[in-house]
């Protein structure tokens, strides 16, 4: 198995930062991380190169259910967007987005936050670090449920995510999610029933050459969970619109991975090969305790790059 550790960051270090709409230069004359905020949340630039927008405000594909605290456009390493928001056949889908489906305080059911039923999120703060090196999000998040008493929020995220320097062909973003009840005998669990899925999710646009592939080799993806170990990539032609007959596009892909830290570490997946998302599974079916007085975290990475999953340097990557 591939050793995965990943360094925490300290702010305090950072070369420098900046608030949202500015560039962080250098010396040696590169521009580095930008990010621009509009109505609607924050987009973050390399390079003047996109790399994707964060979703603050609550938004909706059908004009009932509104969703935020998501990723969506993600970008690959040639600009192409590569993640689906409010598809057809899943208009809950959103980028890339951590949701669960139940949600009990004791016996009471206190709404579905995979499908926004009863459930809204406030961003309460967004800000930014961003330095040559690196580019940090922090956001505070509170979740409310509208059978609670005086809107008084159940649940506290706090959620890091960093995103690394384009080095070659790949980037890396790491994604630290901190949750903390706000109320006695809160439980979390994905969907009740055997398939079990909720949690960390990607809805990429799946095009007809995507190859699963794990550290056990090529995987096919199954109706209910499957054992793969602790990452899975996505490649094919991602992206890519096939505009011409025959047309070939060069492979990229992305690869998520779960951190050795998270509780239910190596995790399980749910994959499906025609329009759906693709998730490691957090808890899955059975409901968890999540405690007041002790943090849940969840971390995960996301490897964006090109070429598939044979081109990448695996003990380089994920031994970061």
């Amino acid at each position: 198995m591939i050793k995965l550790s990943f360094h925490l960051v300290i702010l305090s270090l950072l070369i420098s930062s900046c608030g949202s709409g500015s560039n962080s230069g250098s010396k040696s004359g590169k521009v580095g991380f930008s990010t621009r905020e509009t109505s609607q949340g924050i987009e973050l630039a390399e390079n003047g190169d996109p790399v994707f927008f964060y979703q603050r405000i609550p938004k909706s594909g059908d004009g009932e259910h509104y969703f935020n605290n998501y990723i969506h456009p993600l970008y690959n390493l040639n600009g192409d967007t590569i993640s689906e928001e409010f598809p057809e056949d899943h208009f809950h889908h959103r980028g890339i987005f951590w949701a669960w489906h139940q949600l009990f305080m004791g016996d009471l059911n206190l709404g579905d936050q995979w499908m926004m039923d009863g459930i809204s999120q406030e961003v309460t703060d967004v800000s930014t670090e961003l330095s040559e090196d690196v580019a940090v999000f922090s956001i505070s998040v509170s979740w409310h449920s509208s059978v609670m008493d005086n809107d008084e929020p159940f649940l506290d995220e706090q959620t890091i995510i960093t995103v690394h320097p384009r080095k070659e062909n790949l980037r890396i973003i790491d994604f630290d999610i901190a949750l903390t009840s706000l109320v006695p005998g809160l439980k979390l669990g994905g969907s009740d029933d055997e398939k079990g899925y909720g949690g960390f999710s990607a809805r990429l646009k799946m095009p007809d050459d995507l190859v699963f592939t794990s550290e056990t080799g090529e995987v096919k993806p199954q109706k209910l969970q499957l054992q793969a170990g602790p990452w899975m990539d996505f490649s094919g032609s991602l992206g890519s619109t096939h505009d011409l007959p025959g047309e070939t596009h060069e492979p990229n892909g992305v690869t998520i991975i779960c951190h050795p830290n998270t509780p239910n570490y190596p995790g399980t997946w749910i994959l499906r090969q025609n329009n759906s998302m693709q998730n490691i599974v957090f808890p899955g079916q059975k409901a968890v305790h999540v405690p007041i007085e002790k943090l849940t975290v969840l971390k995960y990475r996301m490897i964006i790059h090109s070429g598939n999953a044979k081109s990448l340097d695996l003990d380089r990557l994920f031994d970061i």
